[in-house]
């Protein structure tokens, strides 16, 4: 009830400042209340907007995404010089959105600030009655809708937190650069990348922050807030299998169909090394600390130092994120085989996709595909060239103010780095010289993740939290001078 009444409240402020003053002494609102109240909308607008501009890469529009924001940083009065529409010559409709907030006066590399407006397919008649993945719908203390989540919440916030900073005429030490992108969810045209080779000079700067972290907590418990340093290499093989064929009614054991099936079940039974990493050591050794009985005293165990523990790796190995963490992976995911259906095959192809550690080579793990396999019939290639990238270092200048900025928040809940399992458009800034880390503030269910999913959502108090924590994050980063000058 006093939710509704606020948010009708914040409305009405921007038309008639009598109102106000009715409503205020009606509500008994705080000037306090008031403020955040409306700063809230004003980022509810956004973000309405973004979720309700289909943007998938069957038939959506980054563009009109981007030219909507545009729209928005214009009027708040950013010039047509910073505020920079980029459009992929092959697609139309693959826009991304470049917007600086300059410095009066510069003393370091630009802040970047990363974010996807593209979102995966998402089909009404497959999500819940009435819920619209095109619409925002908020409903028992969640915002519903593609991309509430995956990355439409952060990006709605860096463009409401900026347009503040303008409005205010706050004052940095370094540049902020906002880039929206497209086809981050696996289009033909990623534009991160196309950025960097295209425009480098629009977002070239010193690291930046991205999604692939964020908070966790458990049944309304706050866990951790997590900082994605590096993450996983995403490299797909081709396993194909050739046959003279024949007529199925005289078949044999020189099988493609069989030789292939054969080769998959061994890798179904093969489990790469433990290698754990900088990133992966810290988050087991944060995470001894935060869970409790047998669990905390394996993943103790395996972040100790030149130690194995095949009891405890093996414990943490049930649950598919711990193992996904300790090793590379590789799965089989399609399978394509025969031409009809009353002839032998000639062909069997299957695709494997495999989630490396950043610390390994796609090459070794061809060769120990080649090894487990075992079967030289077998042809096994990369789909595409694998993508690698180096972790971002864990330095003092950015995990300090995200710890201070976390403890003043939330008090005791510990900060915690993340290697990501999956992958984000952060390898190519990596791949480039550019450290970027993934973390927002924003709090999800460790235990019901719906991104990529049916019914997505985000917690309408995580939103707002997760906005006031990268507006201190980025004013931290960025060096905000103490004093800002009025207009």
């Amino acid at each position: 009830m006093f939710f509704n009444a606020t948010r009708q409240f914040a409305a009405l402020f921007f038309l008639s400042l009598s109102l106000v003053s009715i409503i205020v002494s009606q509500q008994v609102v705080k000037t306090e209340t008031l403020q955040v109240t409306a700063r809230q909308q004003f980022l509810r607008g956004i973000y309405l907007e973004l979720i309700e501009i289909n943007t998938t890469d069957s038939v959506g529009d980054t563009t009109k995404a981007a030219e909507a924001m545009a729209v928005r940083f214009r009027a708040a009065g950013f010039s047509e010089t910073d505020v920079r529409v980029l459009v992929h010559p092959g697609n139309n409709r693959k826009g991304n959105l470049v917007v600086r907030y300059r410095s009066p006066n510069p003393k370091a590399k630009p802040l970047l600030l990363l974010a996807h407006i593209d979102v995966v397919e998402a089909r009404k008649e497959d999500w819940s009655d009435n819920l619209d993945p095109f619409k925002l719908t908020e409903r028992d203390g969640y915002f519903y809708g593609r991309g509430t989540a995956d990355d439409k919440a952060m990006a709605a916030i860096f463009v409401a937190n900026l347009i503040d900073y303008k409005q205010k005429n706050a004052q940095f030490d370094r540049d902020i650069i906002l880039a929206l992108t497209a086809d981050e969810e696996g289009g033909d045209f990623n534009g991160a990348k196309w950025l960097i080779d295209n425009h480098r000079d629009l977002v070239s700067a010193e690291f930046g922050i991205n999604e692939g972290g964020g908070g966790r907590h458990r049944k309304g418990v706050k866990l951790f807030n997590g900082v994605q340093a590096s993450e996983k290499v995403y490299q797909s093989f081709l396993l194909e299998v050739k046959n003279k064929g024949g007529h199925s009614s005289l078949p044999s054991k020189d099988n493609a169909i069989y030789q292939l099936a054969a080769a998959i079940d061994r890798l179904s039974k093969f489990d790469f090394p433990v290698n754990l990493n900088e990133v992966t050591r810290g988050y087991f050794q944060k995470m001894s600390a935060i869970e409790t009985g047998a669990t905390a005293a394996d993943m103790k165990a395996v972040s100790a130092m030149n130690t194995t523990d095949a009891n405890a790796v093996k414990r943490l190995s049930v649950a598919p994120y711990y193992n996904a963490l300790m090793r590379t992976t590789c799965v089989a995911t399609k399978l394509e085989a025969g031409h009809a259906e009353n002839a032998l095959p000639q062909t069997a192809r299957a695709t494997v996709n495999c989630r490396i550690l950043p610390q390994e080579n796609a090459n070794d793990v061809q060769r120990k595909l080649i090894e487990v396999l075992a079967d030289d019939r077998i042809s096994i290639t990369f789909i595409k060239e694998p993508k690698p990238s180096q972790p971002s270092p864990l330095t003092s200048e950015v995990m300090r103010p995200i710890e201070e900025i976390t403890r003043a928040l939330w008090k005791d809940v510990p900060v915690v780095p993340i290697m990501g399992t999956g992958a984000t458009d952060s390898l190519y800034f990596r791949q480039v010289g550019i450290p970027m880390y993934g973390v927002s503030g924003i709090f999800s269910d460790i235990d019901d993740n719906r991104a990529h999913g049916r019914d997505e959502r985000l917690g309408v108090r995580e939103f707002y939290d997760g906005q006031e924590f990268l507006d201190k994050l980025v004013k931290s980063l960025a060096g905000q001078k103490t004093t800002a000058i009025k207009k």
